[in-house]
């Protein structure tokens, strides 16, 4: 139980039913955490390889021949797979949780977890987060905090938007120093901004002076979403109390994180990862690195002072903010960030740069993957020899934009360039508990 003001408690339910749906929730969101981590690794290693052999099969009836037969390879792949990297941390390791708001097990429409069941079948819950081996405590005691001051909010949480109500997510964000940000999405509905003001005040009220202040929040922040999924530029976070940023100390740097920017959400998982792909990369001096899908910019920070010039690419603009903001914090001179889509940005920028110069690409987009064009783009660069794809979902449309750079030269497809090999593959592991693995893919040509 969790203590409120005046010695009451916030009641923590240990009904059978429901700790009977918070274990089938961890076996969906995580259903490998039964097993020992060694045993989750064996798991995760033989599904990329089963990934890389599939690619393998691609590739050879697309060109008809074996196009990688240049490349290293090992028990039949297409390329050298290294051994898997393993999680520096297992338990706990989220630095960013998004916490659903729904009914409960007990059918309490205000209860703040994950969800459970399919929106198909409509059988819906929310389910408590706390057997969850993957979410520290901190997002626990954020999350049932919220939930302590939907409970007494007399506002509607907003379960469908076409049915009404307003009170939504919540994002919590921490770092290694422990600061910890929160962001609360709000439906405003037909609230005049007089009105507004008052749940804004009530809900910084509530972590500041109230129950919540035990939270110890070092941002908060606010967002009046009319959608499923709004950015910063959509609808401006609003800060309710303290910093507007939470900063981490990655690979020797400062890195400033804004509300809405990607980071990767192991910390000391995204260390070795970095370290993988900066190896791989093979910068030097001669080089330019080209750092598409760019987030906060670290990869290409951390790489700056071995490469001749950093240029990175990235959709969300408080993102490329950060970047900024880091490189100048950290005395970095040679980078440039771009804000934008980067099937607009690249084209442009490629042909400004290709004056002889080599230059190395790292991509690591979405799990939607890479647009056409960006692909393109790449493809038709004489002076990319050498390209890392970092992917959390190494088929579907990844494998789609993995084909399109190695494939035959294509007019019709407006594929001119040479094609890539795949040479190495590096699985990096940032979700323990779970399926899910980085992987890391070097091409050449």
């Amino acid at each position: 139980m969790l203590p409120l003001q005046g010695g009451s408690f916030i009641q923590t339910r240990t009904a059978p039913l429901v700790c009977q749906k918070t274990s089938r929730l961890a076996d969906v969101v995580t259903p490998l955490w039964r097993l020992r981590y060694e045993e989750q690794l064996k798991v995760k290693f033989e599904a990329q390889k089963k990934i890389l052999q599939r690619l393998e099969s691609y590739l050879q009836m697309l060109n008809r021949v074996n196009v990688t037969t240049a490349a290293p390879k090992s028990e039949g792949l297409c390329c050298l797979l290294h051994p898997i990297i393993p999680s520096p941390v297992i338990d706990g390791y989220r630095n960013k949780s998004t916490f659903s708001v729904n009914r409960g097990p007990d059918g309490n429409p205000k209860t703040v977890g994950y969800y459970l069941g399919s929106w198909r079948d409509r059988n819906i819950i929310c389910v408590r987060s706390n057997l969850l081996k993957n979410i520290p405590e901190k997002h626990n005691q954020v999350a049932q905090y919220y939930e302590a001051f939907l409970r007494q909010s007399p506002l509607e949480p907003c379960l469908l938007f076409h049915k009404g109500g307003y009170w939504r997510e919540l994002i919590v964000r921490t770092n290694s120093q422990g600061h910890t940000m929160a962001i609360i999405t709000f439906h405003p509905q037909e609230l005049t901004q007089e009105e507004l003001c008052v749940q804004k005040e009530t809900v910084k009220e509530f972590f500041t002076k109230g129950p919540g202040a035990v939270c110890d929040l070092t941002s908060l922040y606010f967002q009046e979403s009319t959608m499923t999924r709004c950015s910063h530029q959509q609808s401006p976070y609003q800060l309710l109390l303290g910093e507007p940023h939470i900063f981490e100390d990655l690979l020797g740097l400062k890195i400033r994180i804004s509300p809405d920017a990607f980071f990767q959400i192991n910390t000391a998982g995204a260390e070795m990862l970095y370290r993988t792909v900066g190896e791989l990369s093979g910068v030097n001096s001669n080089t330019i690195l080209l750092d598409i899908c760019c987030g906060t910019g670290v990869i290409g920070l951390s790489l700056a002072q071995y490469t001749s010039q950093v240029l990175g690419i990235e959709l969300v603009e408080q993102a490329v903010e950060d970047a900024r903001w880091t490189a100048a914090f950290n005395g970095i001179t040679n980078c440039e960030f771009h804000a934008g889509r980067a099937e607009k940005i690249l084209p442009q920028l490629l042909k400004s740069k290709e004056d002889g110069q080599l230059i190395v690409a790292v991509v690591n987009p979405a799990r939607a993957g890479l647009h056409y064009q960006v692909v393109q783009a790449i493809r038709n660069c004489r002076a990319i020899c050498t390209l890392v794809f970092v992917s959390c979902k190494p088929h579907g449309e990844t494998t789609r934009n993995i084909i399109e750079l190695c494939c035959p030269p294509n007019s019709a497809k407006k594929l001119f360039g040479e094609p890539f090999v795949l040479r190495q593959a590096v699985p990096v592991d940032l979700f323990p508990h779970t399926p899910h693995c980085e992987l890391v893919l070097l091409f050449t040509r």
